[in-house]
């Protein structure tokens, strides 16, 4: 082993990727509207950690940096979330899960300092942080074997229950309803590709009921973003126009 092998360490792996989101409303169509920028880290344990920094431009403008990190099993451990609203700060909080509960450490512009602990009756699934590389991690709770069709994931907690992420941040608990649509081969801006289409079908206890969400991602057990498209009032789609992999 030479002096330069015995100092330098680099046991994991990364992928970094840009989406870009644009409007699908006939006034606007193609109009680019926000992009997301992320790095999602793989460790030699098999944990995973994301970070994405988002905007979205439509006003009132929407920033969010997001660092989101998940253990060998893909179960959420913690995240931190910071946002500004209108080019102005809005929150940053701490997220934590445990077996029986979630915990939020935060400071707000509306609420001022938080502390939140909530109870949980079965070890947190899945963390929606609202960075879109993250939405499609959700389906990897879906039982493919059972082919297409709809099924549930009881309790989801959200760092925002607006649309955009754009409130909070706090923990918000909801239910999701999934579709599995199919396996196809995609073709967007970063490459042609393998991949899983989902939908998004439910949320139950989100205060506005979301529009039809459509969502593909890698079919390699990755569950990497690739694109989405948001129907009813939003008229949205989001796509990874570069993904670059890291030793």
């Amino acid at each position: 082993m030479s002096d330069q092998e015995s100092i330098i360490q680099r046991d994991h792996s990364f992928v970094r990727g840009t989406i870009r989101y644009s409007s699908n409303k006939p006034e606007r169509k193609g109009q680019e509207r926000g992009r997301e920028y992320f790095l999602i880290s793989t460790h030699s344990d098999g944990r995973r950690t994301a970070s994405a920094h988002c905007e979205i431009d439509d006003r009132p403008c929407v920033m969010r940096d997001i660092v989101y990190g998940l253990d060998a099993d893909w179960m959420p451990t913690d995240c931190s979330v910071r946002l500004s609203v209108g080019d102005r700060f809005m929150g940053s909080a701490w997220f934590r899960f445990a077996r029986d509960h979630a915990e939020c450490e935060a400071w707000t512009a509306y609420e001022g300092r938080v502390h939140q602990r909530m109870d949980i009756t079965k070890p947190l699934v899945t963390f929606q942080n609202h960075a879109i590389a993250c939405d499609a991690w959700h389906f990897r709770l879906y039982d493919r074997s059972k082919g297409p069709g709809v099924q549930g994931i009881e309790q989801v907690l959200l760092s925002s229950p607006d649309h955009r992420g754009a409130s909070g941040p706090m923990l918000f608990s909801i239910g999701m309803g999934m579709e599995y649509v199919g396996e196809e081969v995609l073709e967007v801006e970063a490459g042609r590709f393998d991949a899983l289409h989902f939908r998004f079908v439910s949320a139950p206890g989100l205060p506005q009921e979301h529009p039809p969400y459509d969502v593909w991602c890698t079919n390699d057990d990755q569950f990497l973003f690739l694109k989405a498209q948001a129907g009813g009032y939003m008229q949205t789609v989001y796509e990874t126009v570069e993904l670059h992999y890291g030793p």
